[in-house]
């Protein structure tokens, strides 16, 4: 019982480390993109600057708030592990 509670925090470790991993992953490519298109809004029309500044601001923060769901739903898989709670009561019960 112990080696199967170890093996279940260790693949919930694993898990969440990929989680991570892509939600990073994700942010990156995503704030990448936001500037390109910025840089090539501007090269296009030098004079809409302040209005796709404000647009680009506003994008990547609703893109910023993903990654922190992310680590949130990650915290609870680590803190609050509900497969552990699973296993317990199905070897109790």
């Amino acid at each position: 019982m112990t080696e199967m509670l170890a093996l279940i925090y260790a693949m919930t470790a694993i898990g969440v480390g990929i989680i991570l991993a892509a939600a990073g992953l994700g942010s990156a490519l995503g704030w990448g993109m936001i500037c390109s298109k910025y840089i090539e809004g501007i090269a296009r029309q030098p004079e809409m600057r302040p209005q796709l500044m404000g647009q680009m601001l506003f994008t990547g923060g609703l893109m910023e708030a993903f990654p922190m769901i992310v680590l949130g739903i990650s915290m609870w898989f680590s803190f609050a592990n509900p497969f552990v709670g699973a296993f317990q009561g199905a070897v109790a019960g």
